[in-house]
């Protein structure tokens, strides 16, 4: 089931739940910036022409600066997760994203368990990162802990 607009805690979800996220544009300024912070200078990241002589259209996004926006959505979007922290990402990078792509998010409840001494939950969620002709660009597992 897609949440509707909330904030969820471990409590209000189930197996099966979605999130759905916004879209997001992938600039070449946002590429640009990622590389700064980064300092991944990658050719294909940075350049049209190198990207283009590695068979790509245009340049390629960092597969990182995509997951990395891809979090960022996740957390502001309508439906939200009251997670505590991020424990850890399981992650496949299947098709490149260019410069200029949409990308957006299906975060899915896969499994919630209690910790050991039962104070907090965990819940693994199943994601899937589509770009604008709703391909697979990327997906994987991300674990997250919740106060109860």
């Amino acid at each position: 089931m897609t949440l509707a607009p909330g904030l969820y805690g471990f409590s209000d979800l189930k197996v099966g739940d979605c999130l759905e996220t916004a879209t997001r544009i992938v600039s070449e300024a946002l590429i640009d910036d990622f590389a700064r912070v980064s300092g991944d200078t990658y050719e294909i990241h940075m350049s049209d022409s190198a990207a283009q002589a590695k068979g790509f259209e245009r340049r390629v996004a960092h597969g990182l600066l995509v997951l990395s926006v891809i979090d960022g959505l996740k957390n502001s979007a309508p439906a939200r997760f009251d997670a505590l922290a991020s424990l850890g990402w399981r992650w496949d990078f299947k098709l490149p994203v260019l410069s200029q792509d949409e990308v957006s998010a299906r975060f899915t409840v896969q499994e919630k368990r209690l910790t050991r001494p039962g104070a907090r939950g965990i819940m693994i969620n199943q994601a899937e990162v589509f770009n604008q002709r709703n391909e697979t660009v990327q997906s994987g597992q991300n674990t997250l802990i919740f106060d109860l």
